[in-house]
């Protein structure tokens, strides 16, 4: 019986031990596993937490990254942009590159900082419905029970308190230069991409209030009708007047001048910021068709804004009802603070005051003066030797930095307009008020031949590919040498109107042409240099004859490259029979098969 009795009591130790080795067992086992998840203590005094709030600035690696993400419209897209139709006017583009970009940044910014203000107009709202009592709901006129803050009435015990936030101001543009090297093309040609309201008007008609004429808020009116009647839209759009300079203030004048500095007066406060109030001109069949669309047309436009749908003005606008039976408009109000107003100018003569200001007092032993081709066209731009010291009082009175050329040869151009002051345009009649509201300025070089031809041939729509889709669709093939192109350039270059005068050469070279071809047996049309020059008529070819094209335009190449490196003095290459001239390297084969067409 005791023996039983010891059996038994070891058993019970054995099994207690066993009980308790697997406890703890099991307790370390959960330890370690708790060990490796996080608490929220164990980030008490690190820079992450655990709880999001969003009416605070974000912490962490991403606090670093901006409040609007990755931007989609860049300066260099932009530019990029303008690459494919204007040539040239490269420091302009990237100046207007930069403005828009700039007012894409200030719109989104103006949307972020409503967008919390709303949220904290929201957040306080909440806080006093806390503070009220449940019963002062119930019963209207109920005596408020006492704040638990109550403001203090002691004078001067804090400090005033603007809780406005900072404002980025807009920078307005005025882009001048001679006519026809880009000015309005570029402003057009951002019009199609641009994700905001665009419009153009001319300031030519304007005039002051109460004259014959336009006022000068028609500018706005035009923009609101862009906008498809947003308002909101409206207030964030871009104005481009063109022609500022059409509105200076007139030397001599019989009588008022109603279109000069009446204007400038009345663009002050449109430019500066304001609240206009536009009516829209209601047509009879109004009320069965909804406002135009947006003129802009854009695809980002849609992106950003939505569609367009067929609301009627009157769910965008502040005040007045638009009523079926009434010849009366509706009526908007529109805040110009947040419209960018980009100015383009011919500003003829003013190159000359330029020029004046500069070489005044330049008298003496080793003073620079005005080169004689400046005297005889001031207008023009000027080819300095680089290194001179015209260059280097050229370069020494330009606003902006210019990388100096390594050769000493070299001719370098400069434009009169890089150096403008807003004393000059003061002086040509613009007024100070204007002038100081215009803190930008660009200027546009004339175009010389080498880029009157590029225009011919690299932009997008160039008048090339228009002519020979023209021809394409009455099935001729037609095709300009080099030395036809370089003529046509030369042309125009003599009209002085710039790259408009392309137009007007090659409409007189292809009038003959566009009669006798269409319906005739005419399949190739090839312009030579000789036609270019009057000298000769175009060479026509019928149906079949494409190798004798092709062989015509290959021959009339090698012809124009072979005294093009004679006028430079080089020397042909020489092949394995002693012969100059032939194709020196593929490259050379594959450039001149690409221009005839066999490529």
């Amino acid at each position: 019986m005791a023996s039983h009795a010891l059996t038994t009591g070891q058993q019970a130790r054995l099994s207690y031990i066993a009980l308790s080795s697997i406890a703890r067992s099991f307790t370390t086992t959960r330890a370690q596993n708790s060990s490796s998840q996080f608490r929220r203590s164990d980030f008490a005094n690190q820079p992450f937490t655990g709880s999001y709030e969003p009416g605070q600035p974000t912490g962490g690696p991403l606090g670093d990254a901006p409040i609007i993400g990755s931007p989609r419209l860049t300066p260099k897209v932009l530019k990029q942009h303008l690459d494919q139709f204007v040539v040239g006017q490269e420091r302009a583009k990237k100046v207007l590159s930069v403005a828009v970009y700039n007012h894409y940044q200030r719109i989104q910014e103006l949307q972020r900082m409503e967008e919390e203000e709303e949220h904290l107009l929201q957040q306080r709202l909440r806080r006093e419905k806390g503070d009220l009592h449940p019963v002062e709901d119930e019963f209207p006129g109920h005596q408020h029970a006492i704040p638990l803050r109550p403001p203090s009435d002691a004078l001067g015990s804090s400090p005033l308190f603007d809780p406005s936030p900072m404002t980025l101001e807009k920078t307005n543009i005025l882009m001048l230069g001679p006519s026809g090297v880009g000015k309005t093309l570029m402003a057009k040609t951002l019009a199609r991409v641009l994700a905001v309201p665009f419009s153009m008007s001319d300031c030519t008609p304007f005039t002051q209030a109460g004259y014959i004429g336009e006022d000068a808020q028609v500018c706005v009116e035009r923009l609101l009708v862009a906008s498809n009647y947003d308002v909101a839209a409206a207030e964030q759009g871009i104005i481009c007047l063109d022609e500022i300079d059409k509105i200076a203030t007139a030397k001599t004048t019989q009588g008022k001048d109603v279109g000069g500095e009446g204007v400038q007066q009345a663009l002050l406060k449109i430019i500066e910021g304001t609240t206009l109030q536009i009516q829209a001109k209601q047509e009879r069949s109004a009320s069965l068709r909804p406002p135009p669309g947006p003129t802009s047309g854009s695809y980002v436009y849609h992106q950003l804004h939505g569609s367009p749908t067929s609301s009627s003005p009157s769910s965008s606008s502040g005040s007045g009802n638009v009523n079926s039976g009434s010849s009366k408009g509706e009526t908007y109000s529109i805040r110009t603070d947040n419209i960018l107003f980009i100015f383009t100018g011919a500003f003829i003569g003013l190159p000359k005051i330029i020029m004046n200001r500069v070489s005044r007092g330049s008298i003496g032993f080793g003073s620079p003066i005005r080169s004689p081709s400046s005297i005889e066209n001031p207008d023009a731009t000027l080819k300095l030797r680089s290194g001179s010291e015209e260059s280097k009082f050229f370069e020494r009175h330009l606003p902006f930095f210019t990388p100096s050329s390594p050769d000493r040869s070299s001719s370098i151009q400069y434009n009169p307009l890089d150096l403008l002051e807003p004393t000059d345009l003061q002086k040509y009649g613009m007024i100070p008020e204007l002038v100081g509201r215009i803190p930008v300025t660009t200027a546009l070089s004339t175009l010389d031949e080498d880029a009157l031809v590029r225009v011919l041939t690299e932009p997008r729509n160039s008048l090339m590919k228009q002519y020979e889709q023209l021809f394409q669709l009455s099935g001729v093939e037609l095709r300009f040498t080099s030395g036809a192109l370089r003529e046509v350039a030369k042309s125009s270059l003599g009209m002085g109107t710039g790259a408009r005068g392309l137009r007007t050469c090659v409409e007189r070279l292809l009038n003959e042409a566009m009669f006798e071809a269409p319906g005739s047996s005419i399949k190739h049309i090839l312009i030579t240099e000789a036609a270019a020059q009057k000298k000769q008529a175009p060479i026509y070819l019928a149906r079949g004859q494409q190798h004798n094209f092709h062989a015509l335009l290959t021959a009339e190449e090698e012809e124009w490259e072979a005294r093009v490196r004679g006028e430079r003095g080089e020397i042909g290459v020489v092949d394995g029979e002693g012969q100059k001239g032939g194709i020196g390297s593929f490259e050379e084969y594959r450039e001149k098969s690409r221009a005839a067409g066999v490529m």
